[in-house]
């Protein structure tokens, strides 16, 4: 059987997709179908909706792992990388002025080019540290600095960054790292087709505190969640709110992933039609029934990230059901 041929459609799922519905007044204009997963740091699926492998791409939920050469090659102590900027490498930031200068940061602090990044500059922006990738596309060049890896093609597959990315990535799913699946993503860098399940349990161990590496990215994430994404927007507004409790970072595409810090246990959610707006409505829904976060912290996302129009709600059909031994 092809990959293909299983993707979105894996006939062992017995439990209901959770659905989103999109009401104006009182019927149902848009449905949106979601799968979601929480794993523990072993690789068991704890509670699932849908299909728990569910195979799609990771897109930037990735970040985190990879930054993992970043730290691991002794490049971030090298540049007196601190806590604010390993947070940027593992960022989909808004590209303020903030953000820029936090990646301009590290390309200083390796001696390095802004004309080297190979992420694009934004439409109606001026460079490409305004991009929301130029904190990993930053950490990927001072990686390669430092290991004397070519820097023309940092993003190249085969490159030896990539190459060690996708061995530390299999290495904490317990997989070869010949069976991982890359396609470019949108700011050029590979991304990586894997199960659902999977992000749930990369997110454990992100969340768990027994790898060092991931352990000091976690904690820079959880510290300046204003460098993940910016004002208003879901993983920031979430981590501020959960207070050390939750580490969170999304995707393209309809993809959210969270971290309960501590317990490491992940949470992983893809919705089919890639919709934003369901994929927050559902983590909220889903954070809800995990009681990971207070029901006043609830609240005020709800108000400040499900923004619609007057007479227009979103609805969550559905719950995480236990996994059946």
């Amino acid at each position: 059987m092809q990959l293909s041929d299983v993707i979105g459609n894996n006939p062992r799922s017995v439990n209901r997709p959770l659905k989103v519905n999109l009401k104006r007044g009182s019927s149902i204009e848009s449905i949106h179908k979601v799968h979601a997963v929480v794993s523990d740091a072993k690789g068991r699926v704890l509670m699932f909706a849908g299909e728990s492998d569910y195979i799609t791409f990771i897109r930037s939920s990735l970040k985190p792992f990879q930054a993992l050469p970043f730290i691991s090659s002794g490049t971030a102590e090298k540049t007196n990388c601190g806590e604010k900027s390993l947070a940027i490498c593992c960022g989909s930031h808004i590209g303020s002025t903030n953000h820029a200068r936090e990646s301009f940061k590290i390309l200083w602090n390796a001696n390095l080019n802004v004309n080297l990044l190979q992420c694009p500059i934004p439409i109606g922006r001026n460079s490409p540290l305004e991009h929301n990738c130029s904190g990993k596309h930053a950490a990927f060049l001072a990686t390669c600095k430092k290991m004397g890896w070519s820097l023309g093609n940092y993003l190249d597959g085969k490159h030896p960054l990539q190459l060690e990315i996708f061995r530390r990535v299999a290495e904490l799913l317990a997989i070869p790292a010949d069976e991982l699946v890359a396609a470019r993503d949108d700011c050029g860098a590979p991304t990586l087709l894997i199960q659902l399940s999977q992000m749930s349990l990369l997110y454990a161990h992100l969340s768990e505190s027994k790898h060092a590496d991931l352990e000091q990215i976690s904690r820079a994430i959880i510290s300046h969640p204003e460098m993940i994404a910016g004002e208003g927007v879901f993983d920031t507004e979430l981590m501020r709110r959960a207070h050390g409790q939750l580490v969170s970072k999304g995707g393209a595409e309809g993809i959210q992933c969270i971290g309960k810090t501590g317990d490491g246990i992940g949470l992983a959610i893809k919705v089919e039609d890639g919709s934003k707006r369901a994929k927050h409505a559902v983590a909220l829904h889903l954070l809800r029934q995990l009681d990971w976060i207070t029901p006043s912290a609830l609240q005020e996302l709800e108000e400040q990230i499900l923004l619609l129009s007057p007479g227009v709600q979103l609805e969550v059909e559905g719950e995480l059901r236990f996994q059946q031994s």
